[in-house]
């Protein structure tokens, strides 16, 4: 069985556009840029055969789902597994005061010194959200309602799903689209559309 799956970043969110930490914070909405790429993404899936969104349950990635969903035209489903990384105490901070007072836990999340079990206080490792990603997927994969679904979701969790299926990513760009499959039980990265 072949299943086809289509995530998304969500578009341009104004924490994006003055450079706050976003992680689960549920202020950051869609600027008119990111209004725009949501749309877009909608055109960009119209001939892919979409049978379902869903959708990290945050506010810029449910309205990038229902821009996108205003071509596709089908159910939206909220699901927690791809919320974005939980960033703990530093929700909302600013990168320098956050390299400021967490240099060491910045570093070794940004892969200059690489550490895949680093988080902030109270937040979630890479490890730990590749394990609740690929939980999702393998849920949604087990579906036999649906053999294409997009995914509405963040930057962090779309890097750490390719970094699980074996490519490098430090920066996937707002309104992104990645297409991954799933076939014999074997997941694989089809490509960037």
């Amino acid at each position: 069985m072949i299943k086809d799956f289509y995530i998304f970043r969500h578009g341009q969110s104004t924490y994006n556009l003055i450079g706050r930490t976003q992680g689960h914070t549920n202020d950051s909405v869609l600027t008119t840029l990111g209004r725009e790429q949501a749309v877009g993404i909608g055109q960009k899936l119209k001939d892919k055969g979409i049978e379902l969104i869903v959708t990290s349950p945050l506010k810029r990635a449910r309205q990038t789902a229902e821009l996108a969903n205003q071509t596709l035209n089908i159910e939206i489903q909220e699901d927690n597994h791809f919320i974005e990384v939980d960033v703990g105490c530093v929700e909302g901070w600013p990168k320098d005061k956050i390299i400021s007072q967490y240099k060491e836990i910045y570093q070794k999340l940004h892969d200059i010194i690489p550490d895949e079990n680093a988080c902030y206080p109270g937040g979630e490792t890479k490890k730990q959200v590749r394990e609740r990603v690929f939980a999702g997927l393998e849920y949604w994969a087990a579906q036999s309602n649906y053999n294409t679904i997009a995914i509405s979701s963040h930057g962090i969790m779309l890097a750490q799903t390719m970094t699980a299926l074996g490519q490098k990513c430090n920066d996937v760009p707002n309104g992104a689209i990645l297409h991954i499959k799933k076939e014999n039980d074997a997941w694989q990265i089809i490509g960037w559309i």
